[in-house]
């Protein structure tokens, strides 16, 4: 999966999360925040070790 695919799949997520806090389903959206932000934050971890290494 490229990064792009990546950010593309978290920011899906982001927004469904979004579309279920409004609607009122906050268990669901609170769920898909936290998956968002720990998608997110492995993803700059990564990025973050790759910067380092030749």
């Amino acid at each position: 999966m490229t990064d792009l695919q990546k950010d593309i799949l978290t920011g899906a997520i982001f927004l469904t999360g979004i579309v279920g806090f409004i609607s009122g389903e906050f268990i669901i959206s609170s769920t898909l925040f936290a998956t968002a932000a720990i998608l997110s934050s492995l993803s700059m971890a990564r990025k973050s070790t790759k910067v380092g290494q030749f």
